[in-house]
This record gives C-alpha cells, sequence and structure tokens, in this order.
C-alpha cells in the first residue's frame, strides 16, 4: 500500500515545476449561462495538445479541478466543462433527477458538451489537431456521446462512465473519429455485464478504435475518494484502480497525439 500511495503521489507532483494559471470561464449554451474552469501551464510557449473534461453527477466541483490541474501540470491545455449551468451544483438524490434529464435529451447533453469544447478549441494554446476529452461516470457517459457523433477529437476516455448510448443514437460504421477508451470497474453494478457486451458490440459494429480496460475488484466510482471504501454500496474508493487508470490514460493520450 506504501508504494501505491507513493505512486498516486508521484502522479500528483511529478511536474511540480509548472507555473499554473486557473480561472472561471464564462460562457453560455441555448441561453443557459455555464461557469467552467480553464486552466494551463505558463511557463510553457506555443499551442500544446488540450484535455476537455466533464464532470460527475454532482457537476464541476473541486474533483474535476484537481484533476484538471493535475493534467496542466503534464504540460496540457485543459477546460473542465460545465453541463447544468452556473451555480447548478446538486448533492444525491437531486444529482441523480439532474443527470437523468441529460441521459434522456441526449442531444441536449452532446450541445452543452460542444459548448465547452469550443471554449478549448478556441484558445489559443491549443492544438487542434491534438484534441481528447475525458469524463466520469456521468462524464464517462457524456464523452462517449461526444464520440458516437462524430465529433472531432484524437480519442475520449470514459472514466467508471455507463456505457449505453440513447435510443437511436448508436456509433455508425465511419461516423466515429476518435479513439476510445473505457476504464470500467470489473464488478459495477450500475454497469452490468449486459450493458459492457452491448457497448462491445456496438464498438465493433461501428469500426471503432476501442479499448476497454476492466480493473479486478473494483466498483462504480473507483477514482474518487469522496465514495468512500464500501464496496457493497456499489459505489467506493480503489486506490489501486485510480492509480492504473490514470496510467492507462497517459498511455492512451501518449498514443493518440503522437498519430495525429
Amino acid at each position: 500500500m506504501r508504494k501505491l500511495l507513493l505512486l498516486i503521489a508521484g502522479l500528483i507532483s511529478q511536474y511540480s515545476h509548472a507555473e499554473l494559471v486557473d480561472h472561471a470561464v464564462e460562457y453560455e449554451q441555448g441561453g443557459v449561462r455555464l461557469e467552467g474552469y480553464h486552466v494551463f501551464d505558463d511557463s510553457l510557449e506555443g499551442k500544446r495538445p488540450a484535455v476537455l473534461i466533464i464532470h460527475q453527477w454532482t457537476g464541476l466541483t473541486d474533483y474535476e479541478k484537481m484533476r484538471a490541474r493535475m493534467l496542466a501540470e503534464m504540460g496540457y491545455n485543459v477546460f473542465a466543462a460545465d453541463v447544468y449551468g452556473a451555480g447548478i451544483r446538486p448533492q444525491p438524490p437531486e444529482a441523480g433527477e439532474v443527470a437523468g434529464k441529460y441521459k434522456a435529451d441526449r442531444e441536449l447533453f452532446r450541445s452543452r458538451m460542444q459548448a465547452g469544447l469550443e471554449v478549448l478549441r478556441n484558445d489559443e494554446r491549443t492544438d487542434v489537431t491534438r484534441l481528447a476529452a475525458i469524463g466520469y461516470c456521468f462524464g464517462g457517459t457524456g464523452v462517449l456521446e461526444l464520440a458516437r457523433a462524430g465529433t472531432d477529437l484524437a480519442g475520449v476516455v470514459s472514466f467508471h462512465g455507463g456505457l449505453s448510448a440513447g435510443e437511436g443514437m448508436e456509433a455508425e460504421k465511419g461516423k466515429v473519429r476518435s479513439a476510445v477508451l473505457c476504464l470500467h470497474g470489473a464488478i459495477d453494478p450500475f454497469t452490468p455485464n449486459e450493458e459492457v457486451a452491448a457497448f462491445q458490440k456496438e464498438m465493433t459494429d461501428a469500426e471503432v478504435d476501442w479499448q476497454l480496460v476492466s480493473y479486478g475488484g473494483a466498483v462504480h466510482s473507483f477514482t474518487q475518494k469522496s465514495a468512500g471504501n464500501d464496496v457493497s454500496k456499489g459505489a467506493a474508493y480503489d486506490a489501486k484502480a485510480d492509480a492504473r487508470s490514470w496510467e492507462d490514460m497517459q498511455q492512451f493520450f501518449s498514443e493518440i497525439f503522437t498519430e495525429s
């Protein structure tokens, strides 16, 4: 365990020389005011690969901002988008109702994420040929929607996200432009084996460049310490899966940004 904790600490601190600049960014979609979070390393010059982050079901919180800073320390230009709207940060059980609104209306969900992507795409530091999106839980479902929509991204990474598509909105052969990486808890009760199998078939039939990594013993929310450690609840933190999934994401980025 001590080695594992040191690894996680190293992932956070290995780029400690970075001079991070961060700020809130107001933007809008469909007349709704949104407030995202932008962070980058000011010690770097010129354009760089960029990463969009889509939040989990309680909205854009300190968790996504922490992940954004970790990515910025690695040299990426990062924007954490706001799907719900400025100031809308629901807690359970309300969070389930708010998230459900967007899962039921995938076009609206996609539009909100696309609005955040445009903020990042239009930033002067962004190399638009090297863009990716990552998401957690609700956001993991979201980035898969970006891929299904044919969004011009090098790749998307879903951390313990739902894998099912909206009805009639499955990936189509020749439409998906991004590589897809799903990082999944092997015993996640919120994403059952039937859903995993359907996702695999969907991606295969659409001839997508896809991967699914399944972490043994991990349930839902395995990257989030706030989920606690009671696996019986179906959502719990798993330090080993957290560290491994971050490493897998980095390897994926190394691959897609080299090929772009």
